[in-house]
């Protein structure tokens, strides 16, 4: 009998999926059995497959819902079907601080978590619907991206807005790529062989966020109500002054649907460059001296730098920064870049090892030598650290 975990990302119109094995060691560069089904409900829906030898398979599925993807997710399984799912849901609101076995109660809570994340949380539910349907006998869990902040402290996660907003409304900050954050953080303190530090974590991709965290707990990060508070993005914004809406529909008229599409979709490193949201693109770019490429990562390097040096005040000591995500592993420029802007930070990167770091190595790219603070880049395994909650929450 398998004792692999099927976890399971699903999007409105996707379903990402992972077969995580039960040692849960696989380092993430390693392939898995995993893949994708996107343009779910058109003509155009297909399932991606990648087996344990690194693999490929496309089956084209026009037209198929969820059910009918995850009805062949499952078929490719074969005889090995998985121990247990483990579901990654966007927004667990203040009612999950940490991942909960799926019940009746668990998806009417949810449900009312649903204004917070409109656009998440209702798919997230339509993949665990149709696994209860297709898997009954297996036990579920739903795994929370903002359970891990629950730790923040009030200072850090209220809004300076009037109370009831807060009470009657649940307006307040709650972060986001808590998988992300928790893995990295946890991987080195085993690593280190002790729970005592206090890291900056630094998940870059297309989503980018930071996250304060001291002996394992969050305390704070730059996400906030949503993904879009923050860092600059692949094509999110991150922050900006909350009167920006107020001016746009004054000035241009537009509206609010219209101001949040050019907030998440066109801003951000897309936005700024006018030419791309992918880093490597813009940074082939900037090479030839693009002026909105070189802007682009300019202020992306500025904003990440400001973020860290503000996510230090939460942390009782200050151990080092952790890079992670497809930026933050991949990109030694990005990363030399941020730090030469954190001079204060006492910081002694080792340019050879931070060249070498890419392509899923993970490791320490200061001196290593006592005499600062540690910088270490981790390929981030968020399907590995749902899988790991899974068992978690079922005793397994």
């Amino acid at each position: 009998m398998s004792h692999s975990v099927l976890v399971i990302n699903c999007g409105s119109s996707s379903i990402k999926f992972a077969i995580v094995p039960a040692a849960n060691n696989l380092a993430p560069t390693q392939t898995r059995r995993s893949g994708l089904a996107e343009n779910l409900g058109t003509p155009d829906a297909v399932l991606k497959l990648i087996n344990e030898q690194g693999e490929k398979k496309t089956i084209a599925l026009p037209n198929a819902d969820h059910q009918t993807a995850l009805t062949h997710i499952l078929n490719e399984l074969g005889n090995e079907p998985p121990i247990a799912i483990g579901h990654r849901v966007v927004h667990g609101g203040e009612k999950f601080t940490q991942a909960v076995q799926i019940d009746d109660q668990v998806l009417a809570a949810i449900r009312e978590t649903t204004p917070l994340a409109p656009l998440h949380n209702p798919a997230n539910l339509l993949g665990i619907e149709a696994t209860l349907e297709l898997f009954a006998d297996l036990p579920q869990v739903a795994v929370f991206d903002t359970a891990f902040h629950q730790t923040m402290p009030p200072q850090a996660f209220r809004y300076a807005l009037p109370e009831e907003l807060y009470r009657q409304h649940s307006i307040r900050r709650y972060g986001f790529h808590g998988s992300s954050h928790a893995y990295v953080t946890h991987h080195v303190d085993k690593l280190l062989g002790s729970t005592n530090h206090g890291w900056l974590s630094a998940h870059l991709g297309n989503g980018c966020s930071t996250c304060a965290v001291w002996q394992g707990k969050s305390l704070d990060t730059s996400m906030g109500l949503t993904p879009l508070e923050g860092l600059v993005m692949g094509t999110r914004s991150g922050t900006v002054d909350p009167s920006l809406h107020v001016h746009l529909v004054r000035t241009l008229g537009w509206s609010i649907d219209e101001i949040d599409q050019i907030l998440n979709k066109k801003s951000g490193l897309l936005g700024l460059s006018g030419i791309s949201n992918d880093m490597r693109t813009l940074t082939e770019l900037a090479k030839e001296d693009h002026a909105g490429a070189t802007l682009a990562i300019e202020v992306f390097c500025y904003r990440l730098a400001q973020s860290l040096a503000a996510m230090s005040c939460a942390l009782p000591e200050f151990t080092g920064i952790i890079f992670t995500g497809g930026i933050g592993e991949n990109s030694a420029e990005i990363r030399a870049r941020t730090l030469a802007l954190l001079p204060h930070f006492g910081l002694h990167i080792d340019e050879t090892k931070n060249q070498k770091m890419i392509r899923g190595a993970e490791g320490r790219i200061d001196y290593d030598d006592d005499s600062g603070r540690q910088i270490w880049v981790i390929p981030t395994d968020e399907e590995g650290q749902i899988a790991l909650e899974t068992r978690s929450v079922l005793g397994l």
